[in-house]
């Protein structure tokens, strides 16, 4: 699908002659979702946290599980993808993820993981994995905001379900 638009230059808002391609729609997205996301950012709800992971990892054809850790008043510290797996599962260390916690100094975190099959539901090794991190972090005064899982345009957070 092609389209006639506009493009954000930093002199002003120009109409251009060209085509504007999908991709072109989708990385200017992407950048205004990162732009929210960046140093400094507060994590202000749980929608606007999925929106800026959906974009980040929903198409990936292999699971990633990664972190993004704030400081005690939500701001974000740093976004990171830490483990990548195979097309149906990724090994997560308890004792990285803490040490990646603490030498960023965060206060809270949320994790994040993608499901390359399209199905969100969360499964038996993720339940389990969720908890012993909430616990190894628990130790450390570092709280768990959330844990979400999307699987293509799918969602799951942890936090909405009640499960933290």
């Amino acid at each position: 699908m092609k389209a006639h638009g506009f493009i954000k230059e930093s002199s002003g808002l120009y109409s251009v002659s060209r085509e504007i391609s999908e991709q072109d729609i989708l990385n200017a997205a992407r950048e205004i979702i990162s732009r929210k996301f960046r140093r400094g950012a507060t994590l202000s709800s749980p929608q606007s946290s999925i929106e800026f992971l959906t974009h980040r990892i929903a198409l990936l054809e292999h699971e990633v599980f990664g972190i993004i850790v704030t400081d005690h008043r939500h701001r974000i510290l740093a976004s990171e993808d830490l483990f990548t797996g195979t097309i149906d599962g990724a090994s997560v260390y308890p004792r990285e993820v803490v040490k990646h916690v603490l030498r960023l100094n965060g206060s809270a975190c949320l994790f994040y993981h993608c499901h390359p099959s399209g199905v969100a539901n969360p499964s038996a090794a993720d339940r389990h994995i969720t908890q012993r991190l909430k616990d190894a972090l628990a130790l450390v005064d570092v709280r768990v905001l959330d844990h979400i899982i999307i699987a293509g345009a799918e969602h799951y957070s942890f936090a909405q379900a009640g499960l933290l």
